[in-house]
């Protein structure tokens, strides 16, 4: 199989779909690999490595019109969707519940589309998700500390406070895996962490590995409004594997929050928990309501894309090399956990989260495979 890896042109996305040990693997496994010309610039790769490793270095448009799969980190933009072609296998983060117009192309161009975040394990785990959660739901924090200092609109809140001196208080809404590593990282410095969930097994594992240093609250209207309210940050980390985000929190509970407080919605990329968000860049990242900061970066992971690009990479590569190796009948028929994966097949919407959000027609992978 030929494999295409263009830049990304996102703004400031820096990470690149795969890092050239795993070009290496690929070519190891007697697949030709395209890499356009300082893909991997952003995350500290050369062209001359990617070489190294047996890639074809090539222009944007052979790096999308040569190949049989295109692996790429975000979705396609308008500016890429003169790319999209009957036969293409696209494998990349898609997030189409927030994205109609590309649902659209990629149903009319008859793309089969492979989307990183709803590839599902048995468990229910997403561990094609799972790195970049991990680095969003730390950066996450990171993110709420900077805009808590005065200079940068906050209320001039330390995290952790000193002694004698209370720390903020951290509201994580949503405990899967941004919420835990939001909550580790919040820890860490010693604010005051409370986590609401709505599954009662999640809230007993968040209380046995955090050692019951958090509170753990039922995720339902009342306790949210009445930890927001309180909050210095709020935390949005909910997920509905390729369906759009539930709005959790109010523009009423945003309203009760005090000034300078900071809202980081993490779920932002599938349309986000928090009625006051909008998607944001890492150029403009912030804006306020109601006195209130809110950072809305859609893709918070390209801020260090040298860390994230290696750890979607090593998560990537397993399934990248069963959809190049068997392609992708044979590869969605012998692994379950990959055709979850599969959000458009050659015309058709496969993902019913996704047709639900547009209100477009859902065909199961099954009936259009047998």
């Amino acid at each position: 199989m030929i494999i295409g890896i263009p830049k990304e042109i996102k703004n400031n996305e820096y990470r690149v779909a795969m890092t050239p040990g795993g070009v290496e693997a690929l070519v190891g496994a007697g697949h030709a690999v395209l890499v356009e010309a300082g893909a991997g610039e952003g995350s500290g790769f050369s062209d001359a490595e990617y070489a190294h490793a047996g890639a074809k270095i090539v222009t944007q448009a052979q790096a999308w019109m040569d190949a049989d799969m295109v692996m790429k980190v975000k979705e396609p933009l308008p500016e890429e969707f003169q790319f999209l072609r009957p036969n293409l296998l696209l494998f990349t983060y898609l997030h189409l519940a927030a994205v109609p117009d590309l649902t659209r192309e990629l149903v009319v161009k008859r793309v089969t589309g492979v989307a990183y975040e709803t590839v599902q394990l048995p468990n229910r785990t997403l561990p094609l998700l799972m790195p970049m959660s991990e680095v969003a739901g730390r950066m996450s924090v990171q993110v709420a500390a900077h805009y808590l200092e005065k200079m940068n609109g906050g209320r001039g809140k330390l995290l952790g406070g000193v002694p004698g001196v209370r720390p903020a208080d951290v509201v994580i809404v949503g405990g899967g895996i941004v919420g835990i590593n939001a909550a580790l990282m919040a820890m860490g410095l010693g604010a005051l962490v409370t986590i609401l969930e709505i599954s009662p097994e999640r809230m007993r594992y968040l209380d046995e590995v955090m050692h019951g240093r958090v509170v753990t609250l039922s995720s339902n209207p009342r306790n949210i409004a009445d930890s927001v309210r309180h909050a210095d940050v709020v935390i949005g980390a909910v997920l509905l594997p390729g369906a759009k985000a539930p709005k959790l929190v109010t523009r009423e509970m945003i309203r009760s929050m005090k000034p300078g407080s900071v809202v980081v919605d993490v779920a932002i990329d599938q349309g986000g928990c928090i009625e006051t968000a909008r998607p944001t860049t890492h150029s403009d990242p912030v804006f306020v309501v109601d006195g209130v900061i809110h950072y809305c970066v859609t893709n918070m992971p390209g801020a260090v894309p040298r860390t994230s690009t290696y750890a979607l990479s090593n998560a990537t590569l397993p399934y990248a090399l069963k959809l190049a190796n068997f392609g992708l009948v044979q590869a969605v028929q012998d692994d379950p956990a990959l055709a979850k994966g599969v959000n458009t097949y050659q015309g058709h919407i496969t993902c019913e989260g996704v047709a639900t959000a547009h209100n477009m027609a859902y065909t199961p992978l099954d009936e259009l495979l047998d």
